[in-house]
């Protein structure tokens, strides 16, 4: 048998010379692995007299403590701090940390929300899959109207339909489901199940097959719809210069054009002085590529609540008024960046968005 003294003053030189990792790896399997020097001793206690059993099984034991212990402080030592930081060279320049920025998009859609909730208006949302009722209908938009045609829209064909009936005339002209071309739903959602005074906003994502340099097939708007007794046109001016001024500028004037909506009466188109020449290109006559030298930018529709939407909704129109407006987020967003292609939202460049300042 071999003396223990002797395995123990061979494991502390071993281990004085252990150089890195491997070498300490290479000391735990001759010494304590299956086949190491203290497994073949304890495969030897049939040899020990068995008075002097006892004994050797635990100068073992306490052998075998000792090499784990001195073992285990040797890669802890050189795992610590001080040899990870012998890996580094604290001397080099830091790497520069990469700050996301806010998308224009959805900076300009929180800043709506936010001028509107100071104004009192809360916020509604819909589902963006909404039935021919909701999206048409109920907003005084019959099925033959002529203004179905301005919104161009995605149909989703009956779950009854085969799948071979999909592109058949009769789907399309009998459609019953659709992606929302629009937020205005929301406000039939709403006044379904509130009664007057009601003030929202509808902020959300809407859909309508096109695709150019100023329109894109999903799009966001934030529709506006305020119901109460008493409400006027004087109300919906007043709310839409406060909007105006607080997101442009105290600069901009408004300007209200009249219109045609579907589900207000009357309507009006509402444009601002163009925020790139002030305005001033209409009286020098000189070329502005943002307003096209008119001086006006149009931003959103608005209108007085058309009777036959209360009526949709069980809403007698001779006790309330109320009116409501909607606007496009992106087109707001190009006005506001000068932006002049709505493409640059989605392309998923982080040049273009990193251009509107890292977030905080």
């Amino acid at each position: 048998m071999t003396d223990l003294d002797s395995i123990q003053g061979d494991f502390e030189r071993a281990l004085a010379g252990a150089a890195d990792e491997r070498a300490l790896e290479e000391i735990r399997i001759r010494f304590l692995g299956r086949n190491g020097l203290i497994a073949a001793e304890f495969s030897r206690m049939s040899e020990v007299p068995p008075e002097g059993r006892r004994a050797r099984g635990a100068d073992l034991n306490k052998l075998k403590g000792f090499i784990e212990s001195k073992l285990k402080e040797a890669q802890s030592g050189r795992s610590g701090p001080a040899a990870r930081s012998a890996a580094f060279d604290v001397t080099l320049p830091a790497r520069s940390v990469s700050r996301g920025a806010a998308h224009p998009v959805l900076t300009t859609l929180n800043d709506i929300c936010d001028i509107f909730g100071r104004a009192g208006f809360e916020i509604a949302g819909g589902p963006e899959a909404e039935t021919d009722w909701y999206n048409f209908g109920a907003l005084n938009v019959p099925a033959d109207h002529p203004a179905r045609d301005m919104h161009d829209t995605f149909y989703i064909a009956d779950c009854g339909l085969r799948i071979a009936d999909l592109n058949s005339r009769s789907a399309i002209r009998n459609p019953q489901y659709l992606l929302r071309t629009h937020t205005s739903p929301v406000q039939i959602h709403v006044m379904e199940k509130r009664r007057p005074p009601v003030r929202v906003i509808a902020p959300g994502r809407v859909y309508r097959r096109d695709d150019d340099v100023s329109h894109a097939p999903m799009f966001h708007q934030v529709e506006g719809l305020w119901v109460d007794r008493g409400v006027t046109m004087r109300d919906l001016r007043g709310l839409l210069e406060y909007f105006a001024k607080t997101l442009f500028g105290s600069s901009v004037h408004l300007r209200l054009r009249p219109s045609f909506f579907p589900f207000t009466e009357p309507s009006l188109e509402v444009d601002v002085s163009c925020v790139i020449c002030g305005g001033e290109s209409r009286q020098r006559a000189s070329a502005c590529r943002t307003c096209k030298s008119t001086g006006w930018l149009e931003i959103l529709g608005a209108g007085m609540v058309h009777p036959n939407v209360f009526k949709s909704v069980k809403i007698d129109p001779s006790s309330v008024t109320g009116l409501a407006f909607g606007m496009g987020v992106e087109r707001i967003a190009m006005l506001r960046y000068a932006i002049s292609d709505i493409r640059l939202f989605y392309e998923n460049d982080v040049r273009f968005v990193a251009q509107f300042g890292a977030l905080g």
